[in-house]
This record gives structure tokens, C-alpha cells and sequence, in this order.
């Protein structure tokens, strides 16, 4: 399944704030656009008194709008004058300029997703055997991700997706197979990603489920512990033990 959102750029690229008389003025300049061709890039210049705007020039519309009584003396003033053409430039010359920038150093760049491959459930006479394949922190969002069996895609076992943002631009996301293991089965989950040349391949290992490894690996860290125990007790043993003392004859 390949997750396509449609990319939101924002960029205010100017904020000038005065105050004056105890009056709050503020100005901006935005630039906003959701394709990396910029065909549908906007300039948006809006000006702010007491937090409120009362002018506003977007290059889609072309014009200053007034929402003010005095916001529509100054729109008026400004339609009529050679500040609208510079107004109407600023697309080309200040948003196109700086997006294809943001769009060059941020967005086009990929961070490899790191993938891991577990069970959530082990079958039984009674269930079916669940795995689970996460994918973490990768960018862009655009992912595909599918499982093997026997190296032919998986088109009939109940398959379910699940997506997240990280909340720091990567994105994490999870599969869950539900199927009934046969012997000598191989299942595989697959990862397409902008940031591999090739799909990323995981196999499954179901020599032991995941808590006899657990116990495996606890008892090997256990026996480890004790050799290093008792070498040190020898060690300490054998330095604080007294030489033979002298047999007289």
C-alpha cells in the first residue's frame, strides 16, 4: 500500500512587527505551496492592526482586498498605484525563488526506514499466527510495504496497515499478518522506500518463538555472568594466598 498525502510547504518569509501609540502593527509575507513544480505556488502579503488584518494582496486573486473600513481606503490607494505590480512580481522573484531552496535542502531528501519483524501472536489449534513489520523513522511518507510467501506476494491472508507521523517530519508504520504456518514456509516482509535503490527484505525466523528466545538469552547472559565470577574469585584467590614457607633440614 503506498500512502501519497498531498505536500503542504509554508513558508513566511517576513514579519515585521511595530508598535506605535500602544498599537500593535504587524506585516507578513507567505509563501504557500503543495507541489514540488511550485505550478500552484502563492504569494500572500497581509497587513495586521491589533492582531487583526485589515489588508490583504494573495497573487491567485491579484488584487488588495480591504476588510476594514480603512483597509479598504489603503486597498484602493494601493490598486490604483505601482505598488500592486510590484505586489503581483513578488511570486516570481520572492516565493519561487526561496520554495525551490526549501525544496532542494528539506524536502527532497530521504531517511532510510529501520525495519524490524516480530510475532504479536503464535498459532494454536484455536487462532491463527500473527506478525507484525514496522518500519521507523523514514521520510518522505511515501511507503510500500507488503508481505512474501515463499517469495510470491501475499494476496489472500488478512492484512492490516497502520500509519503514524513521529511528530519530527519521519513517519512510522506497521503490518500485520494474520496466517496459518506451514512447515517449511518462508514469509517475508517487503519495504519500498525513495531512500533504498533496492526493496528492503526481512525474513522470518520461526525456529523459536519469541519468548524462548527471551529465555535463551537470559540464561546464556546468566552462565556468562557466572564464568566471569568465578575466574575473578580464583584470580583474587590466588593473589591473596601466602607463599610455602621453607621446610628446615
Amino acid at each position: 500500500m503506498f500512502f501519497s498525502p498531498q505536500l503542504l510547504l509554508l513558508l513566511t518569509l517576513s514579519i515585521r512587527t511595530d508598535i506605535v501609540a500602544g498599537y500593535f502593527i504587524c506585516r507578513t509575507d507567505e509563501c504557500i505551496t503543495s507541489s514540488s513544480d511550485l505550478s500552484d505556488a502563492e504569494y500572500i502579503y497581509t497587513k495586521y492592526f491589533n492582531k487583526a488584518p485589515y489588508i490583504r494582496f494573495n497573487s491567485s486573486v491579484g488584487v488588495v482586498i480591504g476588510f476594514t473600513e480603512y483597509g479598504k481606503k489603503v486597498a484602493d490607494n494601493l490598486n490604483n498605484g505601482p505598488v500592486l505590480q510590484q505586489l503581483q512580481g513578488e511570486l516570481d522573484r520572492y516565493c519561487k525563488t526561496n520554495l525551490q531552496i526549501d525544496y532542494a535542502d528539506i524536502l527532497e531528501k530521504t531517511v532510510l526506514p529501520e525495519v524490524h519483524l516480530r510475532s504479536e501472536q503464535e498459532a494454536d489449534a484455536d487462532r491463527s499466527a500473527i506478525l507484525m513489520c514496522s518500519a521507523y523513522n523514514f521520510y518522505p511518507r511515501d511507503i510500500s510495504i507488503y508481505w512474501l510467501k515463499n517469495n510470491k506476494k501475499v494476496t489472500t491472508d488478512s492484512v492490516f496497515i497502520e500509519e503514524m507521523a513521529n511528530g519530527d517530519w519521519t513517519y512510522q508504520v506497521h503490518s500485520h499478518l494474520e496466517y496459518k504456518p506451514k512447515s517449511g514456509e518462508k514469509i517475508s516482509c517487503v519495504v519500498d522506500h525513495a531512500s533504498s535503490m533496492e526493496p528492503i527484505i526481512t525474513d522470518w525466523d520461526p525456529s523459536l518463538p519469541d519468548s524462548e528466545k527471551g529465555k535463551i538469552a537470559a540464561g546464556g547472559a546468566g552462565v556468562l555472568l557466572g564464568i566471569v565470577m568465578a575466574v575473578s574469585g580464583f584470580i583474587y584467590y590466588k593473589r591473596k594466598s601466602p607463599g610455602k614457607l621453607p621446610v628446615a633440614t
